[in-house]
């Protein structure tokens, strides 16, 4: 199995996964995935679709991944990942899609309106 590159996105977070034929190791900006993602919630988000496919450890993983929040990345991550999974089994993807993970998430920050604090939130008003 040559090495296959997928993009995955969320919010402003966007994540380039390079996926070879391996022992499992994860790589995130050249740092091991326990100190780059150091919580055990995102950890899990990005192993979740080799839990799903039941394929961890078959995997060498390099991950680019800039822009966002570290939950936003790691979600990039998963999408990344998940895409990978269906390119090299198409099986996989009967297992990815109904828990959701093939699905881009679209929520964007909304934009700031002039003459507004934020994008909903307006001046203070006083009447007199």
């Amino acid at each position: 199995m040559e090495t296959i590159h997928k993009i995955g996105r969320r919010k402003t977070a966007v994540a380039r996964v390079y996926v070879s034929a391996g022992k499992g190791n994860i790589t995130v900006n050249d740092r091991e995935l326990n100190d780059y993602f150091s919580t055990a919630t995102l950890q899990y988000k990005v192993k979740q679709p080799f839990a799903l496919t039941e394929t961890e450890g078959n995997y060498d993983v390099t991950v680019n991944v800039y822009g966002g929040g570290i939950t936003g990345q790691a979600e990039a991550v998963r999408l990344a990942l998940s895409r990978v999974l269906c390119e090299v089994d198409a099986e996989n993807r009967l297992l990815l899609k109904p828990e959701g993970l093939l699905t881009r998430d679209p929520r964007m920050v909304e934009r700031k309106k002039f003459g507004q604090k934020k994008a909903r939130k307006k001046f203070q008003f006083s009447k007199r």
